[in-house]
Parts: structure tokens; sequence; C-alpha cells
């Protein structure tokens, strides 16, 4: 595709002044509930494992968390990406917001974050509340692990781009997934299907032309993320065709290994004075009166 030569358009007198403006946080969040470290700590360590499911290569699987579990996104033999999916458990139309989260949170996700719903509901469906990545931080390129900025791999692009057809993108490994677990047709689940949280993926934007990139997961065996479902929770989790990540997706060249999806219950006690979060109370008005 031809870009725009932008050489060409002369610089205005003020253009210096113009580039230097100061930079504003678009949403502070101090506001928000703070990240009540001692309280996950405390459940953490009553939990037992009620629960597992493993996600072949190349393929997606659905399963349930109840509000007050948590679960661990594992890499049982080696450095694998998975792009997970998020449900309101009783209700589709609430699912997992990446565009809110990366709002709130940034373009890459750790322990403490919170993974946030969609419009009108606005709420966390999910702590993160453990991650054995977090001494990643941002490396020389500016990548981080587990972002939310890309979409999924999905075989609408890849036709596009190859101009071949690839039935194992994530997309299509997550619409499979939750066709499955509601026992209903994959064009029946695909709209259901959305933006992910793309877990052990090393990404960021080149410093030229600003694009998204993709490096090799610095996961390894043994290596997992755990998150504390705020709500109940149906997801749907992906073993990229991509692997590692290291090279390219979509196809069915790279090597892959299985994620392993482990659900813990915690000690009841240790609950007790933990809620669900409510839905958004603003009134949905919208101003017409």
């Amino acid at each position: 595709m031809e870009r725009k030569d932008l050489a060409v358009i002369p610089a205005p007198p003020d253009a210096a002044e113009r580039r230097h403006a100061k930079g504003v946080v678009v949403y502070p969040v101090e506001s928000l509930p703070l990240f009540d470290a001692a309280f996950y700590q405390a459940a953490r360590r009553g939990m037992k494992k009620v629960g597992e499911t493993t996600v072949p290569p190349r393929d997606g699987r659905a399963f349930t968390v109840p509000a007050g579990h948590f679960f661990r996104i594992v890499c049982p033999e080696g450095s694998q990406v998975g792009d997970l999916n998020l449900w309101n458990a009783r209700d589709l139309s609430e699912r997992f917001f990446s565009g809110k989260t990366r709002a709130l949170h940034g373009t890459h996700v750790s322990t403490g974050d919170r993974l946030w719903s969609t419009l009108p509901t606005l709420r966390p469906m999910a702590t993160i509340t453990h991650d054995t990545l977090a001494w990643y931080g941002w490396d020389q390129d500016g990548a981080g692990v587990h972002d939310v900025i890309g979409t999924r791999c999905d075989p609408y692009t890849n036709l596009l781009l190859t101009g071949a057809e690839y039935h194992h993108c994530c997309h299509s490994n997550l619409c499979r997934a939750l066709a499955a677990e509601r026992n209903i047709a994959p064009q029946e689940a695909e709209p259901h299907i959305h933006d992910v949280l793309n877990v052990f993926m090393c990404t960021g934007f080149t410093k030229d032309t600003h694009q998204y990139f993709m490096k090799a997961s610095p996961a390894r065996r043994g290596d997992f993320i755990e998150l504390f479902a705020e709500i109940d929770l149906l997801a749907a989790l992906s073993a990229c065709p991509g692997g590692d990540c290291s090279a390219g997706h979509s196809s069915d060249e790279a090597a892959c290994y299985p994620l392993l999806v482990e659900v813990f219950r915690p000690a009841a006690h240790t609950l007790a004075t933990w809620n669900s979060p409510p839905a958004s109370a603003y009134s949905r008005s919208h101003g017409a009166g």
C-alpha cells in the first residue's frame, strides 16, 4: 500500500512548539480502589485445585471459573502464547473490554491490574494476582509481556494478506471453543468473539513506523499468570499457532505447545468480606432526560 509522503507537506512555523505540547494521562486512575495485595495473598494461601483444562496446540478450549476462584494459565511444556476471551457466564453480552483495560492500565498488564468488562457494565471481571513474568518489564525495544494491543490472529486478515485460508488462527480457535461449550454453530458463536488478552506474548511498537511487532516470548516451562474471578466467568483460550510468536503466526510452521488452565478455590473464610463488583451505576440516560 502506498504511503503518503509527509516530506512534501511543509511544516508550519510553530511546528516545534506544537510537537512539544505536554502529554497528559487520559484516564487518571488514582480514584480506583487500590489493589489489595494482602487480601489476595491470604486467599491464595488457602486455595485448593478444583479443576483443570488442557488447551491443545493450535486449538482452543472453553472453561468456567466461579466468582471468588482463582485460575492460572500455565506453560506446561514450553514457551507458548495464548489468546484469552472472557464473558459473564450468565450473559455473553458482558465481555472483556481490551480497549478500556488498555486505556486504564496501559498496553501490557501484570499483577494488580484488572480486566474490565464492556459498557454498560464496566466493572472488573478478573484481577491479576500473580505473574511469573512480572520481572520482564520493558526491554530495549520497548516491548513488554501480556498485551492488550493485538486483536488476535484471524482468518480474514490472513486471507487478505496471503490469499490463503487458514482455520487455526486464534479467532477460529476461540469460535470453535465457544461453539462447543454452548452447543451452537461456530458461525453463531463468532459475533461473541472479541479482542483478547495476549497471554505470554511479547510485543511493542516499532520506533520508526510505530507498527505493532512481536518477538519471542520470554515464557518458559512452568511460567504462569494467575487471575482472580471477580464475577462468574466463562472463558475461552487459544494456544496460538505462532507458538512463542518469535517469527510468525497463522500457519503450521512454528513449534507449538499446549497450555494448561488450573482453577483453584480459596478457603471460604478468606472471602468473608469480599463481594463481586456491581455493574456501573451510570444512569444510562445519556442526557436524554
